[in-house]
């Protein structure tokens, strides 16, 4: 099995930004099925940090329609309770398939750090950059479909399409600033690290709610 290069992350982690981009139209006309959908799976290599990205951008995409659901007013209490109870169920589980790509990532970095290599991190893991690219892309997918509305005024119109340019610029920033973050590893710049979230609330051992409450 040949060896995977930076060149090979690099081209990789552009691959599944334009899966992003592609998968948010493409997924409101059929989603994806996933088995065990709930988990959070240890993949390793460039396919697991395929198939890991993937989930990732689903699980936001589903994120995104229960936001816009638990909105509404039209509709009893208990409907916006299941948006928010189901809200709360996946993004844990966004939380760890951000921290599954980040060890996926590591365990291909790692090999081709410089024995140089600064003991340095960036601000944000790989993982929470696609994340972050992931929301962005359906921000400008929703965005575009705002600016394309026929019963909306011309104002709506207007604000939405400069919005949309401006949340496109902000993603295309922030793709070439992941690249260029792999490239410091590459030179020894930095070094990746696994963002862990250490999420309180969901422990009924130290969410005060809970253990209070039992």
């Amino acid at each position: 099995m040949a060896e995977i290069t930076i060149d090979d992350i690099k081209e990789t982690l552009a691959d599944c930004v334009n899966h992003q981009v592609r998968s948010v139209t493409d997924w409101h006309f059929g989603e994806p099925v996933y088995e065990n959908p709930d988990e959070c799976p240890a993949l390793e290599g460039i396919a697991g940090l395929r198939e890991l990205s993937a989930r990732l951008h689903w699980v936001n995409f589903r994120m995104w329609h229960l936001e816009d659901r638990a909105r509404r007013r039209d509709v009893p209490e208990k409907v916006i309770a299941e948006c928010k109870y189901a809200y709360d169920k996946l993004n844990t589980v966004r939380n760890g398939l951000a921290e599954a790509i980040d060890v996926c990532l590591l365990g291909m970095v790692c090999p081709l750090l410089p024995e140089s290599a600064e003991d340095r991190y960036n601000t944000e893991t790989v993982g929470c950059v696609l994340d972050r690219l992931s929301v962005m892309a359906l921000r400008v997918f929703h965005m575009r479909e705002q600016a394309r509305r026929k019963d909306a005024g011309e104002d709506h119109t207007n604000t939405c399409s400069d919005l949309c340019e401006e949340v496109q610029a902000r993603h295309d920033r922030l793709v070439r600033s992941l690249m260029e973050l792999i490239d410091e590893y590459a030179e020894g710049r930095k070094k990746p690290e696994v963002h862990q979230y250490f999420k309180m609330y969901n422990d009924p051992e130290m969410n005060p709610e809970l253990y209070k409450n039992k």
